[in-house]
């Protein structure tokens, strides 16, 4: 995976797609693999915003049949299944524990009618080539074995617990990453820290205009550069509209964004996550990670520039004040937190125009379903699709119906395939299998730092590993790991510089290896990876300090 913006600004393209997330993401993979020549544009680094906040989950949304959206819910759970299939690396099986209380609407008759029909709904959640992956059906605990398993329950009308099965990712990042590595495997050309800033319009027949491309601000270069496209793509997460707003100054669509932050603490609940009831926050879960836990989510409207979110101390000391009333026993304190983020998530504002500018917007209650919108019939823009909303298990589907519709303008026809292709690192059988065999393969390295490898590349461990031949004498080097206690080594650093448009340090640290996903490393190791990415780059001593400064910035409440 190479950048370059001067071969793309001299390249015409079927699909240009604006957003380097998890949306856009999906939607390179699918363009590419249908056959169109794709190019993607990321303001920032790929999945550095929504992507990379989220709770880690591929579920179903247990909470949304409250609502009757079963057609979301239905989605859901037919995408987690085919996550399951097509990133076998990356996506596994988690048990929840909901606790009940009482006999009434949180008692265990009613929420057993619930999970009942989110079994049936999802039929088919065991149509998977690994057996390891299957997801039992719901089951019911005693009070004393609900107390047994998570011993920090409110025990006031405690009445028992249902355990059900959802999925989470071992690192979404990653997961963002593979399926525009895909989308590159098959043609399409990338670029992050390269801004679209507007559109280049031609006149359309009849009336209106057709998008024809767009103006990129490359963040590296400082040039500009005009990328043209026969379709436009807004895939901008919590700057849609904001992007709309370029072609349209009053668009027709508008978001609500919803702030969620998380807090990552130790190990709190084993190898189960906990769905949780506040009676002052509304709910949460409890979700054991990479030996850690992470508990989130918040969900508060945000009505500020998407570029300033941050966690403050005050949105700290609020949430464990949540998750302290539905868990009591746990008594959070602030020391126990040793990381935290935020994460916006993009809702297609569906509120009724009378009750517009009353401030009565509701992110909690809001829906998670997507939309695909053409700008064509409404606003008489040609050429320009925007993809709204949605959620990151869904995502790929989104991008299944905004394929459709640019292959409609564009008067061609292709068949969607991700639903059945393997994301970059995914083509394998059984992931314990492939872990084994791949520990057998490469004796000279540690079994933890394989399996890392296998977490994190999948499939490719091996292209990853042929880095550290790629120059002289780096090998010996480039194979050990960065800290005695951490299975990251050197050749993953070097790797993402070279072949996954790693620029800055902080892409390295929280994007490519997940070395900062649990908390600070450390200066020391933090300097490591930036002695070892300042190489590759020629970092003079002014540029190496500042980019640890930023980094280490992100350790901290704004």
């Amino acid at each position: 995976m190479q950048r370059d913006l001067n071969a793309m600004s001299a390249t015409e393209y079927d699909l240009v797609i604006v957003g380097g997330g998890i949306t856009g993401a999906s939607t390179a993979w699918d363009a590419a693999l249908r056959g169109l020549k794709v190019a993607l544009l990321e303001k920032d680094d790929f999945a550095h915003a929504t992507t990379s906040g989220s709770s880690k989950l591929v579920h179903g949304g247990l909470r949304y049949l409250v609502n009757g959206e079963l057609k979301l819910v239905r989605e859901s759970l037919r995408e987690r299944r085919i996550w399951e299939n097509v990133a076998p690396h990356m996506v596994h099986p988690l048990p929840f524990v909901i606790p009940t209380y009482g006999w009434g609407m949180k008692g265990p008759f009613v929420l057993g009618i619930g999970l009942a029909l989110y079994d049936l709904l999802s039929y088919d959640r065991n149509w998977l080539s690994d057996d390891d992956k299957k997801l039992p059906g719901f089951r019911r605990l005693s009070k004393g074995k609900a107390l047994d398993m998570v011993p920090s329950l409110r025990r006031e009308g405690l009445t028992g617990a249902m355990v059900y099965y959802d999925c989470q990712m071992h690192a979404p990042e990653r997961l963002c990453l593979e399926c525009i590595e895909g989308a590159v495997e098959y043609g399409a050309d990338v670029a992050n820290y390269a801004e679209v800033t507007g559109f280049t319009t031609e006149a359309a027949f009849g009336r209106g205009v057709k998008v024809t491309g767009v103006t990129v601000a490359d963040a590296v270069t400082g040039e500009t550069h005009t990328i043209r496209g026969k379709v436009v793509v807004n895939a901008a997460g919590p700057w849609a509209d904001k992007t709309m707003a370029m072609a349209d100054e009053t668009p027709a669509r508008q978001l609500i964004r919803s702030k969620g932050i998380h807090i990552i603490t130790r190990d709190l609940s084993g190898d189960h996550a906990l769905a949780i009831q506040s009676a002052i926050g509304g709910h949460f879960f409890v979700i054991p990670w990479r030996g850690h836990t992470i508990i989130g989510t918040t969900d508060t409207v945000f009505e500020d520039d998407p570029d300033k979110l941050g966690v403050t101390e005050k949105d700290i000391a609020d949430f464990l004040r949540v998750v302290n009333d539905g868990l009591p026993g746990l008594n959070l304190k602030r020391e126990d937190v040793i990381h935290f983020y935020a994460g916006i998530r993009p809702l297609v504002d569906t509120t009724p125009k009378e009750e517009e500018g009353s401030g009565k917007k509701d992110s909690y209650n809001a829906s998670r379903a997507a939309e695909v919108y053409d700008h064509a019939p409404e606003e008489g823009i040609d050429g320009f699709i925007s993809a709204i909303g949605g959620k990151w298990t869904t995502s790929r589907h989104l991008a299944e119906q905004v394929v459709d519709l640019a292959l409609k303008k564009l008067g061609r026809q292709a068949k969607c395939e991700t639903h059945c292709t393997p994301v970059y690192g995914g083509d394998m059988a059984r992931l314990k299998t492939f872990i084994e065999r791949a520990q057998r393969r490469f004796p000279h390295l540690a079994p933890d730092i394989v399996e890392n490898l296998a977490n994190f590349y999948g499939s490719r461990i091996d292209e990853v590993l042929a880095t550290a031949d790629e120059k002289p004498g780096e090998r010996e080097a480039l194979l050990k790991r960065l800290a005695p206690d951490n299975p990251v080594i050197g050749v993953q650093v070097v790797h993402a510089v070279r072949h996954e448009m790693a620029i800055h340090l902080d892409d390295v640290i929280f994007r490519r290896t997940g070395l900062g996903t649990l908390g600070n490393p450390g200066s020391a190791l933090v300097k490591q990876v930036a002695e070892l990415m300042g190489r590759e780059l020629g970092w003079d001593e002014t540029a190496l300090a500042n980019e640890m400064a930023g980094t280490l910035r992100l350790f901290e409440t704004i």
